[in-house]
């Protein structure tokens, strides 16, 4: 069997479901498929997360410098960037069933590597250890670009578009329960088993989630003997849905508010990357907390970004009356807010806890309407995935060059006192404000151009 065959779309089955039972297996297979490809992309951002626990005992050890932390991490999101541009237009195609699992699979694996270099890192020169992970991290990311649209074109493929909002909505969430599991669990085996153990950690949730897809999701309706969704919800097909699939996808790259989309979600995802990625170190060398501390209150701030995402398809949908720059304008002002509180006033274990958690809980519903919903609702349901490649690319090099760019600010301004390093945040705190400024600002000045795209 040919790559190609293995992961082409299913073909309609030849056995049909008997009329009387369309309803009832419909539902349980879109359940089952919603459920699976939600708990499994979390697990995929264990996977991606797991570095971020272990930036300090790194640092500790001497293994890796701020710098060249900075540089691995933008080595994922650079390379995830353009996977995700790539199998965005790519997973239009596919069995969205096996191409999730494979790219879950394979991640798994290089965590396992990565938290085995460990085990032989007083063999090696620190160069070679630096030029390993940033080889498997890269590598890594290229397997995470393989996650995200899958998820979303399932959706599409399983629920009608009135429905859509919510459930988005709900998988949107993904990303903050996998921040949670990786900010507790993993943060917890780090602490009593040394750095390595949280890769390996990382790499058994991969193989956990992977398992899950190939269990519980479904590629189309069709392909388990159902009608299409439009048959089974009523939808009327379209002019879009008789269109070739590469013809729509030209259509996504023409489109001018798919690209004011992808470019306020690029500062969305430099905030929101900033302080998933620093926010432990920040709260170390700048507030002065220890590391499960740090780690809870960045846990924290998962939890409420579950539930701005969560929020973000009712806002919009019932609060907000199907208007999406509304509340993306008030939750930008919010997690604007938030930061500042965060990063230049300071205070205990509680506080920053508030302040963060409210900065994930704007920052979700953000990230959610303009990195998502928007993107979706203007693009025709067979080019879902390519609308996301071009949100993804532009958001994931925004993220990369933050990472560097955070990195060696973070570096270049600490200074050795006594023998002791002395942190300087300010200079990189502007960074990541002023992105979080521009984040929401974007939509604001294009709001016509974009209503008016939608209509």
């Amino acid at each position: 069997m040919s790559l190609y065959s293995y992961f082409r779309i299913s073909k309609p089955s030849a056995g049909k479901v008997p009329e009387g039972d369309v309803d009832g297996v419909y539902k349980s297979l879109r359940n089952r498929t919603f459920w699976g490809v939600t708990i499994a992309y979390s697990l995929y951002y264990v996977c991606r997360m797991s570095i971020n626990v272990v930036k300090q005992p790194l640092i500790d050890d001497g293994i890796l410098s701020a710098g060249e932390l900075g540089l691995v991490g933008s080595a994922l999101l650079f390379v995830y960037a353009i996977g995700k541009f790539m199998n965005g237009f790519i997973a239009d195609y596919c069995n969205v069933r096996r191409f999730m699992a494979t790219g879950l699979f394979i991640s798994a694996v290089i965590n396992l590597l990565m938290g085995a270099l460990g085990f032989v890192k007083g063999m090696l020169p620190t160069a070679v250890i630096f030029i390993c992970f940033a080889v498997l991290w890269g590598i890594n990311g290229w397997m995470q670009s393989m996650g995200s649209a899958p998820g979303v074109i399932s959706l599409s493929r399983w629920f009608p578009q009135a429905k859509r909002g919510s459930y988005y909505s709900l998988f949107s969430s993904s990303p903050y329960i996998g921040e949670f599991i990786s900010y507790n669990i993993l943060a917890v085996v780090v602490g009593w088993l040394g750095w390595q153990s949280g890769f390996i950690m990382a790499a058994l949730a991969g193989l956990i989630g992977a398992a899950i897809i190939l269990l519980f999701v479904s590629d189309t309706p069709e392909s388990k003997g159902l009608p299409s969704i439009q048959q089974i919800s009523g939808e009327a097909l379209t002019k879009e849905d008789r269109m070739p699939t590469r013809e729509l996808q030209k259509m996504v790259l023409k489109h001018p508010g798919i690209w004011v989309i992808a470019l306020s979600s690029a500062f969305i995802y430099i905030t929101k990357y900033a302080i998933a990625g620093w926010g432990v170190l920040f709260l170390q060398k700048a507030r002065g907390f220890e590391l499960a501390q740090a780690s809870q209150v960045i846990a924290f701030s998962a939890v409420f970004g579950i539930l701005g995402t969560v929020l973000a398809g009712w806002l919009s949908d019932k609060v907000f009356k199907g208007d999406r720059i509304k509340p993306a304008v008030l939750s930008g002002i919010i997690s604007t807010s938030s930061l500042i509180l965060f990063l230049f006033v300071g205070g205990g274990f509680v506080l920053n806890i508030f302040y963060v958690s409210l900065f994930s809980l704007a920052v979700g519903v953000l990230y959610c309407i303009v990195a998502g919903l928007m993107a979706v609702d203007i693009v025709p349901r067979k080019a879902t995935g390519a609308a996301l490649g071009v949100v993804g690319i532009s958001s994931y090099v925004a993220a990369g060059l933050q990472d560097i760019t955070s990195g060696y600010l973070i570096q270049g301004f600490t200074k050795v006192v006594d023998g002791v390093d002395v942190y300087n945040f300010t200079p990189v705190s502007w960074f990541w404000l002023v992105a979080s400024i521009v984040s929401f600002i974007l939509p604001v000045l294009n709001w016509k151009k974009m209503k008016s795209e939608n209509n």
